[in-house]
């Protein structure tokens, strides 16, 4: 294929993304010896990567397409700061062939493959083409430029369901549906395409046959303008939710030797058929026992750093020297595979609301220290605003072992030392996933997280004497700082009383249950706290981070807690705990909504309205669709009866809390 393209040495790179992933390239350009520049909407004026960089240009507001998806403005940002070339990240504009055309016009280098080579193989439909004339085995499907409604059904009947519904321009499980029934296609095209038009401006569909307890391998590739193309073995993906990767690792656990063989041949193949520079990776489905090609994303992945932590490849710095049109530094028979990676991906969602994604200013920002075989690649620090505009990652922990079991436990005691408040995180789901024993055992498939969800989600255990304790001492901490402005006495001191005791009664909630009773006993002898029958001698000591030494009866153990209000949070060696502290002065009831009122969780665009005014719903059933952070959230009644307004429309930008639509219980 045709390589019109710059390849020349530069001094100064802009970063058109945002999060970690600018952080991540503009980490390894500095290393370079590089001049980095950010860009960066209104959202994101005090960002993390905006810090880091040499220099920053204000590319627009908010919304993605007014600013980090603005080919123009990139370039006119590149042309301002003196940049000769542009990193794209992944997302955003890295897979537009259109921008990559862009850059060459600008006389800029663009860090990845040619516009050519993306239209070539960021087409699925196109590089499913490709691939069949190339040789490598692909899943039957339908991959033609007819997209007419029943042009679709008529080809989704030939293959047979179920049958995978998927965008031909995008990933990240957008614009993607499983459909099992032919009564369910027509539907599942309507929303599939009104949400890959959101997302990539582009609603051609391609349909597969859906392989059934499918597995999900790719392997990395990465080519110089030297003809030279390099495979760096693979990565597992099967841990999936909504087509989404949650946990990623390298090498596969799945494969032997002749499979990984195999695999990543074929993954040269499908490179080299379109004479690929660049990285890349050639995504395939497995049944158990052969692989087919899915597709190709031309750009760095989000899960690279698991390949970089077995193969010792920075590959950002290989981007860049291939970039700078030097030759690949190693041969394919001098890379070498060293023990096992992997990744968990850290998201503002609520994993107990079906991952509603959560937005915020971070109030806690804890993550383990990246040492012991520990990568922490984030885009976010304590103070930091979770805005509704972009997708909602916040980091990545990585960890590395010589054997898998080892990286697995590795990465829990990451997660398990990870605390982020303010916004409600995955990191309880992701630590029970990794933990469960199916994993381990790597007796999975691409439904698993689906199927176990109910496991995976559970409610924490009840509180026990542990939790309640440190509650208490929570709070007493909290209230020793606020006395430490008033001048020094004694009496302030709430162990300390010149003669006999005193008693001071805690109460507690967590979630539903009934109240929880302590009793702090104090004055002149030790503390003692009293919960039932049970008497335990107190003794605790708190640092200005959060963490409590605590000892019970003279067994000692460090907690994490945090107070804001009248809600606590507790990270003991049992789980992590929410209590909520019932003030014995009152001032504790809340307002309650109504269940009947139909109100946006978060802020986002009413994208369809499913349901009309008048008509009688079953429990469950669909009312609107919302956008959120580039996903849909479909809002459903909360329980049978008629739909008795609906007050917004399609179009509608919503803001968190406002009321869409109300539903009248029947009987009423």
């Amino acid at each position: 294929m045709d390589r019109p393209k710059l390849y020349r040495r530069f001094r100064k790179l802009l970063i058109a993304n945002r999060g970690e992933i600018a952080l991540r390239v503009i980490r390894t350009a500095k290393a370079m010896g590089l001049q980095t520049v950010a860009v960066y909407s209104e959202a994101d004026r005090g960002a993390m990567h905006v810090a880091a960089a040499d220099e920053t240009v204000l590319l627009g507001p908010a919304r993605a397409r007014d600013s980090y998806l603005d080919i123009a403005r990139v370039i006119a940002a590149a042309r301002a700061t003196g940049a000769e070339a542009i990193h794209p990240g992944y997302g955003f504009l890295s897979e537009s062939a259109e921008f990559a055309q862009a850059c060459l016009d600008a006389g800029l280098v663009f860090v990845g493959p040619t516009a050519a080579m993306i239209r070539a193989m960021g087409s699925k439909s196109g590089s499913k083409m490709l691939m069949e004339e190339a040789g490598v085995p692909l899943v039957p499907g339908y991959h033609g430029e007819a997209q007419d409604e029943a042009t679709l059904a008529r080809h989704a009947g030939r293959i047979g369901f179920p049958v995978l519904l998927k965008a031909s321009a995008g990933g990240g499980g957008r614009g993607m549906r499983i459909v099992r029934s032919p009564s369910e296609l027509a539907g599942a095209i309507t929303s599939a395409k009104r949400e890959a038009k959101a997302a990539f401006g582009d609603d051609r569909m391609l349909i597969e046959k859906y392989v059934d307890n499918p597995r999900h391998i790719e392997v990395q590739v990465i080519g110089d303008s030297h003809g030279n193309l390099l495979s760096l073995f693979e990565r597992e993906c099967t841990l999936q939710r909504r087509h989404q990767k949650v946990i990623e690792e390298a090498p596969s656990p799945t494969l032997n030797p002749a499979q990984r063989e195999a695999v990543c041949a074929a993954a040269r193949k499908a490179a080299s058929s379109v004479d690929y520079v660049g990285a890349g990776t050639i995504e395939f489905v497995s049944d158990g026992k052969d692989v087919f090609f899915i597709e190709m994303n031309t750009r760095l992945q989000v899960e690279h750093p698991v390949t970089e932590m077995v193969t010792g490849i920075d590959l950002v710095e290989w981007q860049l020297r291939v970039a700078f049109g030097e030759v690949l530094p190693l041969k394919q028979d001098q890379l070498r595979l060293n023990g096992h990676a992997i990744e968990a991906r850290l998201y503002a969602e609520n994993a107990a609301k079906n991952f509603m994604p959560s937005v915020g200013r971070i109030r806690t920002w804890r993550l383990p220290e990246a040492t012991n075989g520990l990568r922490i690649d984030a885009g976010y620090r304590e103070g930091d605003a979770v805005s509704p505009y972009y997708d909602a990652m916040l980091a990545k922990v990585i960890a590395w072992a010589p054997t898998r079991g080892d990286a697995i436990e590795r990465l829990n005691r990451g997660l398990e030392q990870t605390d982020i408040r303010g916004i409600v995180s995955n990191v309880p789901f992701l630590s029970a996933l990794v933990m469960h024993p199916a994993v381990a055992a790597n007796d999975i498939d691409t439904g698993f997280i689906e199927r176990e969800l109910k496991v995976l989600t559970a409610p924490p255990p009840p509180a026990g004497d542990l939790e309640l304790c440190a509650a208490v001492v929570a709070i007493l901490g909290k209230e020793a700082k606020a006395a430490q402005a008033e001048a020094a006495s004694p009496w302030q001191t709430f162990g300390w009383m010149p003669v006999g005791r005193r008693e001071r009664m805690f109460c507690f909630r967590q979630g539903h249950e009934d109240e929880r009773k302590v009793s702090l006993r104090y004055g002149n002898g030790p503390a003692t706290l009293l919960i039932g029958e049970r008497e335990l001698a107190l003794g605790w000591s708190a640092n200005s981070d959060g963490v409590i030494e605590l000892a019970l009866d003279g067994v000692s153990s460090r907690i994490v807690a945090g107070i804001e209000g009248h809600e606590l949070y507790l990270r003991t060696r049992n789980g992590r705990f929410d209590l909520h502290w019932v003030d014995p002065f009152g001032g504790d009831d809340e307002e309650q909504v109504g269940e009947d009122r139909i109100v946006a969780p978060l802020p986002g665009t009413v994208v369809a309205l499913l349901a009309e005014e008048g008509v009688t719903l079953e429990k469950g059933a669909p009312i609107l669709t919302l956008e959120v952070m580039k996903m849909e959230q479909t809002l459903r009644a909360p329980f049978a009866g008629v739909l008795k307004a609906i007050k917004c429309k399609v179009g509608d930008i919503v803001q968190e809390g406002a009321e869409l639509a109300e539903v009248e219980p029947v009987g009423q």
